[in-house]
């Protein structure tokens, strides 16, 4: 239960033609199919697009902030998906510095636990309305120089399942890793993807 396959819905330029790559991961009861239909309003036209599935539309069983033993195997399994996708992107001959994230609640999370683990120059990342995973974040497990990788990290507050407090801690940890972050908190929004954080991704990640 939870161990995911790589399932990966693709979209976009081929790979061959593509110069840059983004890897989308959807939230807890959603598709593949739902976070790729993002692009009809997003600046990735020269893009490869791959999206991920987790088996049972879920990439781990409890909270971000359970305990992480909680959350094992499936958590482990989820961020391998998403490293031989990025890796798979790499080999078909796309740099890391032209590879893109992006999630929204559960994917973000996923997004910049990866991140995190994996600091290095992308093309740049968005994570609307997440955080690190764990109950409390294990410092030293993150790593590496982001070299101003620029991130987007939009929530709102109060939000159901991410609390504000964790994004920060989360923001101020990406800092220390050399990232540019561009974060933004929408008091009252709902635990939903708004049109203001679709324009704040053009802005700041996915220029034209």
């Amino acid at each position: 239960m939870y161990l995911h396959s790589k399932q990966v819905l693709t979209a976009g330029l081929s790979i061959e033609k593509a110069k840059k790559a983004i890897v989308m991961i959807h939230g807890r009861g959603g598709s593949a199919q739902d976070i790729i239909t993002l692009k009809e309003h997003l600046n990735l036209n020269e893009m490869a697009i791959f999206a991920p599935q987790a088996s049972q539309r879920s990439w781990y069983p409890y909270s971000f902030m359970a305990p992480e033993a909680q959350n094992q195997p499936a958590l482990d399994s989820a961020l391998d998906v998403i490293d031989d996708l990025v890796k798979d992107i790499e080999k078909a001959g796309i740099p890391a510095d032209s590879i893109y994230l992006l999630g929204f609640s559960q994917g973000a999370c996923l997004t910049l636990e990866y991140l995190a683990r994996n600091a290095q120059q992308y093309g740049g990342a968005v994570a609307f309305t997440g955080g690190l995973i764990g109950e409390t974040l294990i410092t030293e497990r993150y790593k590496g120089d982001f070299e101003s990788t620029p991130i987007l990290i939009s929530t709102g507050n109060p939000d159901p399942h991410v609390p504000l407090e964790r994004v920060q801690e989360s923001i101020s940890i990406l800092k220390n890793l050399n990232s540019n972050i561009h974060s933004q908190v929408f008091n009252g929004k709902q635990h939903s993807i708004s049109l203001e954080e679709i324009n704040l991704a053009n802005q700041y990640i996915f220029k034209k």
